[in-house]
């Protein structure tokens, strides 16, 4: 008996139908590196010191370019914990009895002294306000006394006028009598003798004398008072003026300090002694490991 070729089965055989693996386009084979993971980065221990520390030496470095100062004080006094608390959670950090005593004590010295120097902020600007409102004061205050300068020296004119006007007025009047009794003719046919007109112009210029005189000691009086009260018056504006420029000088005093942020030194100092304990914080565990390894 000869041999007999075996009929192949499809390739479709014994598959469910719609279970057909999806041909594989050409030019893109499967690799094993599909299946392949990235390996997770943890940080070391150096790094998580690193990046704590270049941290606070920003913050320590901080300037504030606006007033008022105090309002960031909270916030940086924030990002400083931030940081201590970052550095103190990660998994590679061990810390001591010894660095929580530092870490604490200089958070605490650094808060008081922000304290301090925001109590001082507040109370430069409260000093700020009151001289700013004593100014506006000052100023009404001259104010009202150039009004009642004013008034004063109307008033003097108003009296002064209704004072001199019927003394002036009779000087007028008796000038008139005067020129008309010059005007006169004297003679024996003239209804008045030379003596009756010379009596008559001697009366008349005696009264006019005495009138002059009433009319210049009340333009003196008048002239006295006005002088005197001008006097007063510049004295008082003096001082007025004074006070106002006192009080400007000290709002300028003041703002000029409020401009500038006293809190930065003691920052600084703050960050540099954190930065102190936690490299030595890192010293201390690097001659520990030292010591186990060399046991």
């Amino acid at each position: 008996m000869g041999y007999q070729a075996r009929a192949r089965a499809p390739r479709t055989f014994g598959r469910r139908p719609g279970k057909n693996k999806p041909q594989t386009k050409p030019g893109k084979r499967r690799t094993g590196t599909e299946h392949r993971f990235e390996e997770e980065h943890f940080a070391t221990l150096a790094e998580v010191a690193s990046k704590a520390l270049n941290s606070l030496t920003r913050l320590g470095d901080q300037r504030f370019a606006v007033a008022p100062f105090h309002e960031h004080y909270g916030r940086w006094l924030l990002n400083v914990r931030n940081v201590l608390s970052e550095f103190e959670a990660d998994s590679t950090v061990i810390i001591d009895d010894e660095f929580k005593e530092k870490r604490s004590r200089i958070l605490a010295g650094i808060e008081l002294a922000l304290d301090e120097k925001r109590i001082k902020e507040a109370s430069s600007h409260e000093s700020v306000r009151k001289l700013n409102r004593s100014l506006i004061d000052a100023r009404s205050l001259l104010a009202r006394t150039d009004r009642g300068y004013a008034a004063k020296i109307s008033e003097i004119a108003c009296k002064r006028e209704r004072a001199v006007k019927p003394v002036a007025t009779n000087l007028g009047r008796l000038r008139e009598e005067l020129n008309r009794i010059a005007r006169i003719r004297a003679g024996f046919l003239r209804g008045i003798s030379r003596k009756s007109k010379e009596e008559k112009t001697t009366a008349t210029t005696r009264k006019l004398d005495t009138t002059k005189e009433e009319l210049a000691t009340i333009e003196k009086s008048f002239a006295t008072e006005q002088k005197k009260l001008k006097s007063e018056n510049e004295l008082r504006r003096r001082q007025i003026v004074e006070e106002i420029a006192k009080y400007q000088k000290e709002i300028e005093n003041t703002d000029a300090g409020m401009q500038t942020d006293d809190s930065i030194d003691a920052r600084h100092v703050a960050c540099e002694e954190l930065i102190n304990a936690l490299n030595v914080l890192l010293q201390r565990k690097e001659s520990t490991l030292e010591n186990v390894g060399a046991s």
